[in-house]
């Protein structure tokens, strides 16, 4: 099984950026967590980020391709705004899960609606770090179980 990990804008600054509601872990640690995680559950991740939108939808529309089995995702501020990567998620027809390291649903107004949620197979928001882990275990379960 081999999935896809993006990231979006601003999460290269995580380590530094507001620790108070995104922890002190680095995006490289995060990386290095899924990916050892995933051998374990006898998967590969290919991590990426970017903060161009563009570059978003474009790894999302070639996954299938690049023989992806599914993309777990971390859009940021994207989430919110993004119908391009909404529609990109629903053309590829892989499944996705949609990740944050905070709870979206206790900040601002304006992260409450998510364009994705509606094309992935789950959301998982407001565990740090372990959105991920969790994201990964159950992306790797829906995965398993449509091939049975």
């Amino acid at each position: 099984m081999k999935l896809l990990l993006i990231n979006g804008p601003n999460l290269q600054l995580l380590g530094t950026r507001e620790p108070g509601i995104y922890g002190s872990v680095t995006l490289a640690d995060i990386e290095n967590e899924v990916s050892a995680l995933g051998s374990t559950l006898d998967c590969s991740v290919v991590a990426r980020q970017s903060n161009c939108e563009g570059e978003l939808v474009t790894w999302i529309g070639n996954a299938r391709q690049e023989n992806f089995d599914g993309i777990i995702i971390n859009a940021g501020a994207y989430t919110h705004t993004s119908v391009a990567i909404r529609d990109a998620i629903s053309g590829v027809s892989l499944p996705a899960v949609e990740v944050h390291l905070s709870n979206v649903a206790s900040r601002e107004e304006f992260r409450h609606h998510s364009y994705l949620a509606p094309v992935c197979a789950g959301v998982i928001a407001g565990f740090g770090k372990d959105s991920y882990l969790l994201a990964l275990r159950a992306l790797v379960s829906r995965i398993n179980a449509q091939k049975q």
